[in-house]
């Protein structure tokens, strides 16, 4: 099949239609019709095999992660997708693959309503590039720079699933296979908290999404807001797969330093904290405060200082 051929039967039929879609795909652009009472809120994510997925990752997992991160990014703006655009570089032509990549795909992307509208699609070592756009109303996008001193800081769901799923891909922890098999939905199928995002608005001061571990990515919020925070680390939310495999101490350091969870990071005033439990439809647990005096301070419940090594992901 040639180039054309390929985005015509794989992707031009699949994609939802979308009525603010004024031109979609065929064209050598796309055109949007963007509310005037709205701001557009635009992201970007690159996922290239073996370094941001295995190998061996199933297409379905790879179509649907390859969305996931960049609906992800949206959320923590607070922003509900729109549409989205797919530059996908392929070693050769696999029409089962191709089938499965897109299933995932369009399966996220139709459960979020959002429109592909357009990409590109070219031969070389395989590597999937999404940009997804989303609408917020004018001045309510959540920011890294809004954190404020005493703000509640919150995550979403669990923290460390996605990194243990790595390390048994890598072999460099054993478990059960039962507790592999569920640790591995959490790596290759992330929830992009789209509707937490949504609801935060008006709510919260500062959101981030947990990509490249807690510990490193609320500093970017510490470090944009030009604030400190205290962690309680006894109070992160730890899976009961993650506990029963590693011991606390290194279920905290796993949950405080690994990558892939794609859960929300953020920060909210203590007087919409019972605002925030009627409205987030899903698990969220308080993990600390923001504190005028910079820095990431690290505690367990009594009060003694964590020490353990925190490094995130690093992209270089």
């Amino acid at each position: 099949m040639t180039e054309f051929d390929i985005i015509k039967h794989y992707f031009t039929r699949q994609t939802r239609q979308r009525a603010d879609v004024a031109l979609g795909i065929g064209d050598d652009a796309t055109i949007v019709n963007v509310p005037v009472d709205k701001q557009l809120v635009i992201t970007t994510d690159t996922l290239s095999a073996g370094i941001h997925f295995p190998s061996e990752t199933p297409p379905n997992a790879i179509g649907h992660k390859a969305l996931a991160v960049n609906l992800s990014d949206l959320a923590a703006m607070g922003a509900h997708p729109a549409w989205i655009t797919l530059s996908l570089t392929l070693p050769s032509f696999d029409a089962a693959w191709l089938n499965a990549f897109c299933d995932g795909f369009f399966a996220l992307a139709n459960t979020h309503d959002v429109a592909l509208i357009g990409g590109d699609l070219t031969h070389g070592p395989l590597s999937i590039t999404v940009a997804a756009l989303g609408l917020i109303p004018a001045q309510k996008a959540l920011l890294r720079s809004a954190a404020k001193p005493n703000d509640l800081i919150y995550v979403t769901g669990t923290l460390g699933d996605a990194g243990l799923a790595l390390l048994g891909l890598q072999q460099k922890i054993t478990m059960d296979p039962t507790i592999q098999t569920k640790l591995l939905e959490k790596l290759n199928y992330p929830t992009p908290r789209v509707k937490v995002g949504e609801a935060l608005q008006g709510i919260a001061h500062a959101a981030i999404d947990v990509s490249d571990g807690l510990a490193s990515d609320l500093s970017h919020i510490l470090d944009e807001s030009n604030v400190g925070a205290r962690i309680n680390v006894d109070q992160l939310p730890l899976s009961d797969a993650l506990k029963t495999v590693l011991d606390k101490n290194a279920a905290i350091k796993l949950a405080l330093s690994a990558g892939d969870d794609y859960e929300l990071c953020f920060t909210i005033p203590p007087q919409h904290r019972e605002q925030l439990t009627k409205l987030v439809p899903c698990r969220i647990t308080c993990i600390g405060e923001i504190t005028a005096e910079k820095g990431l301070l690290l505690h367990y419940q009594q009060g003694n200082p964590y020490h353990g090594d925190i490094i995130g992901y690093q992209h270089f």
